[in-house]
């Protein structure tokens, strides 16, 4: 009988959107024996995770928890418990994934109106404050850092209009959390989303979420039940929250993974690696000048966990990416919708943000192009 081999796969240089590079400290931490999800170490342990998760994300509130899933489960976990039929909703679409959660509340049945902008741009506060004057509506949704085109959304006075109008603000922070300020409460955020696969350095499978106190209050006061079973925050709530009641297993070596890379950015501390991130994108881009590159963001709110390159006439962006991968064992992404075969996306975020992956890129881009 013939077997299969021993798993052997060849270590990358992650450089794409995510999932990003993991920390050896991350790795390690999966590799301890598992425990239940009710057993006492386990309970211990969820109450770091939470406690820390505050601390990334900037608040105090206190449902703040992971879901068990990827980034897009956030995604559809919020908006099913926020979203129920005939609400009007305002989607404020710039990307490939202001367009997924167009498409995920209006699964739900949401009312929704639609606030379209050119892709590589963002919202401004007025945009918002029109929409809103025209059609009033109870959740407005927002992705702060849009991964498909490197833009990094101003939030401050936009959470200001939308409280105003009486709604209530949805904030996709997938490509931001653990890489630039989210600051969900001085922000008033309401509702927030991320992954672990990125900022966080994890691998993916978890779905950090936050949610405010006026959110909280809208959950309690749902007229129907949360359409999704095992996404439904009001059964979870009781499994992160003091009772610590069963709902499902939760994915226990992923927990251990979450708890080390949240252990690593309070060590390194939030400005610090905001500052970090920052410097090493300032380095990316001026080496792209360099090589004659352009980015597709304006500089003002280019995103430094993420950026998009434009991709030169003449030049095939997936042969590229292709030789990138083969000859020097980096993995960037291509573009996606609008952008797929115009762009490149390089993500230097958590472990992967580093100069010295940096200058491997751009050397290698240098010797690819030429």
């Amino acid at each position: 009988m013939e077997y299969f081999k021993e798993l052997n796969t060849t270590p990358r240089i992650l450089l794409g959107p995510g999932p990003s590079m993991v920390h050896p400290r991350v790795l390690r931490a999966m590799a301890h024996p598992l425990v239940g999800h009710l057993d006492p170490q386990f309970v211990n342990l969820m109450n770091e995770v939470q406690e820390m998760l505050r601390y990334v994300f900037e608040t105090t509130n206190k449902l703040t928890l992971p879901i068990s899933g990827t980034g897009s489960a956030g995604m559809d976990a919020v908006c099913c418990n926020f979203v129920e039929p005939g609400d009007p909703v305002l989607v404020c679409t710039n990307g490939y994934f202001g367009e997924r959660l167009f498409e995920m509340v209006s699964r739900y049945g949401a009312d929704v109106t639609r606030l379209d902008r050119p892709w590589g741009s963002i919202f401004s506060p007025a945009d918002i404050k029109t929409a809103l004057e025209e059609k009033p509506a109870k959740i407005v949704t927002m992705v702060m850092a849009e991964t498909s085109t490197g833009t990094l959304q101003p939030l401050e006075e936009i959470a200001k209009i939308v409280h105003s109008h009486g709604a209530l603000l949805l904030v996709d922070c997938v490509t931001s959390l653990g890489g630039v300020p989210v600051r969900i409460d001085d922000t008033d955020i309401d509702i927030a989303y991320s992954c672990t696969q990125k900022g966080l350095g994890c691998p993916p499978g978890l779905a950090p979420v936050t949610i405010g106190p006026r959110a909280v209050e809208m959950l309690h006061r749902r007229k129907s039940k949360v359409p999704s079973w095992y996404f439904d925050l009001t059964e979870i709530e009781h499994y992160w929250g003091s009772e610590r009641s069963y709902h499902h297993t939760a994915p226990i070596s992923m927990c251990y993974a979450l708890r080390e890379g949240l252990r690593l950015v309070m060590e390194e501390g939030l400005e610090a690696r905001y500052k970090r991130h920052r410097e090493n994108a300032e380095l990316l881009w001026s080496g792209l000048q360099e090589l004659g590159l352009e980015a597709v963001v304006p500089y003002e709110y280019r995103l430094p966990t993420l950026t998009t390159i434009k991709v030169p006439d003449g030049v095939n962006a997936a042969e590229v990416s292709s030789r990138l991968l083969s000859e020097y064992n980096i993995e960037v992404a291509g573009g996606l919708g609008i952008f797929k075969g115009k762009v490149w996306r390089v993500g230097l975020m958590s472990y992967g943000s580093s100069k010295e992956n940096i200058v491997l890129l751009l050397g290698a881009l240098s010797r690819i192009l030429k």
